[in-house]
């Protein structure tokens, strides 16, 4: 079985774990209807992507 010669210090796991973290998403507050959305994502309560129609909006 594989053993490692020496202990791996903090710093070092640390270095490797600097790229593990949560990415805030986008979020923007829509224009029209003033719903929290993504960007580049349609407004599910109206149905509009752009500025135009592309769903019938939810009841």
């Amino acid at each position: 079985m594989a053993v490692p010669k020496r202990k791996t210090t903090k710093s070092r796991t640390g270095k490797r774990r600097s790229h593990i973290q949560f990415n805030t998403k986008n979020v923007i507050e829509d224009k029209k209807s003033g719903e929290y959305r993504l960007s580049h994502h349609l407004d599910l309560k109206t149905g509009t992507y752009k500025g135009r129609q592309v769903l019938d909006p939810k009841e």
